[in-house]
């Protein structure tokens, strides 16, 4: 069944080409980071940072509807919702096989306050079906365990 695609998401008209409807999933994680909310919401949002955990150049914006490119560009999207120290939502596309190249899941990274100091709630929804798992591990290794590294040095 072909559709033409036409979606509004978060007041952006995001106009697509015919298309094969494409299974998608979700993934949704939790980690507990030793240190204030503000600062783990800048871990990601200042590129300096950023970048001292990835290892890899990184380019963020921090305006709504401002764009970023993460890892080299293997990683790139825009911003939708920024409250700092509270909330972060991302558009977030990813250049992996079988990923189309106007598709973007959506990413939501929530910061609260807990004993231990953060805990980070984070949220992908959209992600192809068939990438789910590699995604999951990855933003363990790449993300989650790097911030820990990080912060520990």
């Amino acid at each position: 069944m072909r559709i033409r695609a036409r979606q509004q998401m978060f007041g952006r008209m995001i106009q697509t080409r015919y298309f094969y409807p494409m299974r998608t999933g979700i993934i949704n994680q939790e980690v507990i980071i030793n240190t204030t909310p503000e600062e783990a919401w800048e871990l990601f949002m200042d590129a300096d940072k950023h970048s001292d955990i990835t290892g890899a150049e990184v380019e963020m914006s921090r305006e709504i509807e401002g764009t970023f490119v993460i890892f080299d560009g293997y990683c790139h999207g825009y911003n939708i919702e920024l409250v700092p120290g509270k909330r972060i939502v991302q558009a977030w596309h990813f250049e992996e096989d079988g990923w189309p190249e106007d598709h973007y899941s959506i990413c939501i990274f929530v910061f609260e306050t807990h004993p231990m100091g953060t805990r980070l709630i984070f949220t992908q929804t959209g992600i192809p079906e068939h990438k789910v798992k590699a995604l999951e591990s990855g933003w363990n290794e790449y993300y989650w365990e790097a911030i820990k590294d990080y912060l520990a040095s």
